[in-house]
């Protein structure tokens, strides 16, 4: 209620009913940045508050910050800003007693950092009357929570502290089952963390970089089989690093001192992709000016690596399956049988079952290959290599491009974070390179990342135009943006919009949204220190 409650009997009413609804409310989750939203709404409604603030200390920096507002705009929090002891809110927190400004014009410790209160035309402040009261979880202050009204004579200031107080009281029992989850959260991944490492630090290629769960699986397939001379195919999306995996394969193997061969299958011509892999002889066709060795001659002793091997022509599949069955091969327009002492390594981005279905690839080929195989997960199943990654390409492009870039800004990595990079490890680098040329601050700005991963606000491309157009096309991202948090789950969505389960199916169908779509992806969720 928004008037001023004089009867003592309907105040202790309306703050029954206010606690009541506070307590359900942050009885409801662990985000304290959804619950605490809907306890100031609360406050607004029962108390009349114009304006409410939880602020939080950082240890860390000694600086106060607004964690959630009611009233305020984004750059009135922003400003919001406090040192321990400074202004009201300061001393507060450090004195960890309540304080009442009965009328804020007359308070000169009261700064009005969020610049919100108005003036008048005499310059005066309008008669606002300010209480906060502090969060504190045992003998720790941790925050405080504040609120504005307008002033009044018949104003109850202590019963308005007192209620302040136990609100303040409730946020704190929140915050500190938040923590406790949060500490139990950290030592169950600590520990999983330790174990895993236990786990992965028999090996681990000098040429790989993750810790996720999915590369540790391929960091064991490589261990296992990089000893023998079995045939490994090596599976994934285009720029996940299947040639890593063959280098990791050939240097942990009993034929690192030998050569390692590469030969893109894709990239020759089919015209001579039999001469490059098994070489020819003197006059075997035009311009075969001289004796040469193939591929697999040079590879001798030691490793080839046929990337791309479903783009091979059928006639080079018969080829190459009877070097795999046989290790034996003549050179284009040659007779004698040359023996291949060679280590096979495959690599492709294609479906070789859909292949073998449409005709296009041998089923017999694809088992001569089908010995050991090894399948790279894309980026976007590993999300917890991408700061790695982009760490590493940072340090690599510094050095290669003599540029001093010391770190990648939070809202950059958010970015990072939030995006499916479907050109996998490879965009991501690319994205690190361009990033680190655009640079003049030492800095990898969000602005120097490519378009594909600008947010909207952040590449100012809001919608434009006609108000239904403009409303569809926010509804249209809303929608979009809460699949993404959800991973594509429409009723956790539905729950965070406020709707129900069949209003977002319609709503997800107006658009043409396909839910499946975010099921891999996973979002940055805020959390405040």
């Amino acid at each position: 209620m928004s008037k001023l409650i004089k009867d003592s009997s309907d105040r202790e009413v309306v703050a029954l009913t206010l606690l009541l609804e506070v307590a359900q409310v942050l009885s409801r989750s662990l985000e304290l940045r959804e619950t605490t939203s809907i306890v100031l709404q609360k406050m607004a409604e029962h108390m009349g508050m114009m304006r409410g603030t939880i602020t939080i200390l950082n240890r860390e920096t000694d600086e106060i910050v607004i964690e959630e507002a009611y009233g305020l705009s984004e750059e009135e929090r922003y400003r919001g800003r406090y040192r321990v002891g400074e202004g009201v809110t300061g001393q507060v927190i450090q004195s960890g007693q309540a304080a009442v400004v009965p009328r804020i014009s007359q308070e000169p410790l009261f700064l009005d950092r969020t610049r919100s209160r108005k003036k008048n035309r005499l310059g005066d402040k309008h008669d606002v009357s300010f209480f906060c009261v502090p969060i504190a979880i045992g003998n720790e202050v941790v925050g405080a929570l504040s609120a504005d009204r307008l002033f009044a004579e018949d104003i109850a200031f202590e019963e308005d502290v007192r209620l302040l107080s136990i609100i303040a009281s409730l946020i704190a029992q929140a915050v500190k089952l938040r923590r406790e989850s949060r500490e139990q959260i950290a030592r169950l991944e600590a520990e999983n963390a330790n174990l895993q490492e236990q786990l992965g630090a028999r090996f681990k290629p000098a040429n790989m970089i993750g810790n996720s769960h999915a590369m540790s699986k391929v960091y064991s397939l490589i261990e296992q089989v990089a000893g023998s001379d079995a045939t490994v195919l090596i599976l994934g999306e285009s720029g996940v690093g299947k040639e890593l995996v063959a280098h990791a394969l050939h240097y942990s193997s009993p034929r690192a001192g030998r050569p390692f061969i590469r030969v893109n299958c894709a990239a020759l011509p089919e015209g001579v992709i039999e001469s490059e892999l098994f070489g020819h002889e003197k006059g075997a066709f035009t311009g075969a000016l001289a004796q040469r060795k193939g591929r697999f001659e040079l590879a001798e002793g030691g490793t080839i690596f046929l990337d791309e091997i479903g783009d091979l022509s059928g006639a080079t599949q018969v080829k190459l399956l009877r070097v795999l069955q046989e290790r034996e091969f003549e050179r284009v327009g040659g007779g004698d049988t040359l023996k291949a002492n060679v280590r096979v390594i495959a690599a492709t981005n294609r479906d070789l079952d859909k292949l073998i279905r449409e005709g296009r690839f041998r089923e017999d080929l694809y088992y001569r290959l089908h010995v050991f195989p090894i399948f790279v997960p894309p980026l976007r199943e590993r999300k917890t290599d991408i700061i790695l990654l982009a760490d590493h390409f940072v340090e690599k492009y510094t050095q290669t491009r003599h540029r001093s870039v010391r770190r990648i800004s939070t809202p950059a990595i958010d970015m990072l974070m939030a995006y499916h990079w479907p050109g996998n490890v490879r965009e991501l680098e690319n994205c690190i390179e361009r990033a680190i040329l655009l640079s003049r601050d030492g800095v990898i700005h969000g602005h120097h990342l490519p378009p594909s991963l600008q947010t909207a606000e952040a590449s100012g491309t809001e919608p434009e135009g006609r108000l239904e157009s403009a409303l569809n096309a926010l509804e249209k991202e809303i929608l979009v943006d809460t699949l993404k948090l959800t991973r594509g789950n429409m009723a956790a969505a539905a729950r965070r919009l406020g709707l129900t389960e069949r209003v977002m199916g319609l709503r997800v169908a107006k658009y043409a949204i396909d839910p499946r779509r975010f099921k891999s992806m996973t979002a940055a969720i805020f959390t405040p220190d």
